[in-house]
């Protein structure tokens, strides 16, 4: 006997299904279908089924059997329309293709380099704070990752042409993501998406064309992008260079923003953890000490958070695969044409992998618990299997500096007591967060030194 379909979440409106309220409550919906029904259920966006799988075999299947019976590009037809054949928004032979030019990017010696630049934009930063004062965090740490994901993707020289308007604009392509309606729709929002990708581009062919001109001139990601061959021999053409830039810095800064201000958040919510935190640095780099990736290795107490701040606010609640060939998922079927779509903030607190999940707890992922360790896809919060986010560590060597050299340096305090997640159609991030900051007495009174000394 043939396993049936996942039975239907509860609240389905006629036409529409749970497409009002996926949009604005998805959260509520998801988790009253897993109430209903366990890990295999399903949800209706108007004509499409969709189902909704859980638990780390689930997520497996879900993972593994992407390229396979499960399809990834066609969900994200949103993002094309932005970002264009990239990547795994491009057919499984052309992103099989791009992939060595990614994976280039990232290996040790780029990484190494890349954290000498986010030390260096971050110390900026804080130099140019006051000894005391407040700031609201969020759109403080949105602008500094961008700073640095210019100045570690395009280089200094370029990242200063392209100026503040280039990064203004990405606040348009934000607010077109949605899954929900086709993105050729003739909407202002897609109108304002369009007009904003069109002036990115003016923005940067000419930096393109003039490394072009001048290729031995430089030696960086940029250039690496511009001017390396393919395995057949050939270079990127100038469309795909262009979109692969934007994508780039786009990733690089629409999901790490709100990791890095929930990272500092959360830590001065828990002052045990903070405290642990702040043993830390002081231990491992403190003030004015440089951050080596030897020392990078020793933050195991900063490690544990980040890890924990993945798995309790993912910045992303929505992947999604289109069903290629029916795919079995635990008691059901999910037959062609289904999406099928896995839920991390669900995911990510099942009592049978973390121990009372509702905490945070950093400390499950240290080596005598390691509740993440119990199985390869317990913690999903960058995706999983071939399409696993290359950009990971990146991301995490970015949080990691900017909390350790904030906090070595700065006393905080939350004004802002009450912040809750801002979800939308894109990557989850805090509300609005007012933090008064405070420059540690010993590197006050060290600054007050140094300028008495100046003047003599």
């Amino acid at each position: 006997m043939s396993k049936p379909t996942p039975p239907l979440t509860s609240g389905a409106k006629p036409i529409v299904g749970h497409a009002l309220e996926f949009r604005s409550n998805r959260p509520q919906l998801i988790e009253r279908g897993f109430a209903e029904h366990g890990n295999v259920f399903a949800i209706k966006l108007a004509n499409q089924n969709v189902a909704v799988v859980i638990g780390t075999e689930n997520q497996k299947t879900f993972f593994m059997e992407t390229d396979k019976r499960l399809n990834i590009q066609e969900p994200y037809q949103f993002l094309r329309a932005i970002f264009g054949d990239i990547l795994f928004l491009a057919p499984h032979d052309e992103y099989m293709r791009q992939r060595p030019f990614v994976q280039e990017l990232f290996k040790r010696d780029k990484m190494l380099h890349y954290v000498d630049v986010m030390q260096e934009v971050v110390q900026d930063w804080l130099d140019t704070l006051e000894d005391e004062g407040e700031m609201e965090l969020v759109k403080e740490l949105g602008w500094l990752v961008q700073e640095v994901a210019g100045n570690c993707f395009l280089g200094p020289d370029a990242h200063k042409e392209i100026g503040r308007e280039f990064w203004d604009l990405y606040a348009d392509l934000s607010a077109s993501l949605d899954p929900l309606l086709p993105p050729d729709w003739p909407l202002p929002k897609f109108r304002k998406r369009d007009r904003a990708k069109a002036r990115m581009i003016e923005i940067l062919q000419p930096i393109i064309a003039k490394r072009r001109a001048n290729p031995e001139q430089y030696d960086d990601f940029l250039q690496d992008i511009i001017m390396k061959d393919d395995k057949y021999g050939n270079k990127l053409d100038e469309e795909l260079v262009l979109n692969m830039l934007v994508g780039f810095m786009f990733a690089g800064h629409e999901t790490t923003a709100g990791q890095a201000a929930w990272t500092i958040i959360l830590l001065l919510q828990h002052p045990d953890v903070l405290e642990r935190v702040q043993a830390e640095i002081e231990t491992v780099a403190p003030y004015p000490v440089y951050i080596d990736p030897k020392r990078m290795l020793q933050f195991d107490q900063i490690t544990y958070t980040i890890h924990e701040v993945e798995r309790l606010r993912p910045s992303a609640d929505l992947l999604m695969r289109t069903v290629n060939e029916d795919t079995e998922f635990g008691d059901y079927v999910v037959p062609q044409g289904w999406l099928v779509q896995v839920a991390q903030e669900i995911g990510h607190n099942l009592p049978e992998l973390f121990a009372e999940p509702q905490e945070f707890d950093p400390l499950r992922f240290a080596p005598d618990r390691a509740e993440d360790k119990q199985d390869r896809f317990a913690l999903f919060g960058f995706g999983g299997g071939v399409h696993k986010c290359t950009g990971m560590n990146f991301a995490n060597n970015e949080m990691t500096i900017i909390t350790a050299l904030l906090l070595r340096e700065f006393d905080l305090e939350l004004v802002t007591q009450d912040t809750t997640i801002v979800r939308g159609l894109g990557a989850n991030h805090p509300s609005p967060t007012v933090v008064r900051y405070r420059r540690k007495p010993t590197l006050r009174n060290q600054d007050v030194m140094e300028t008495a000394v100046s003047a003599d």
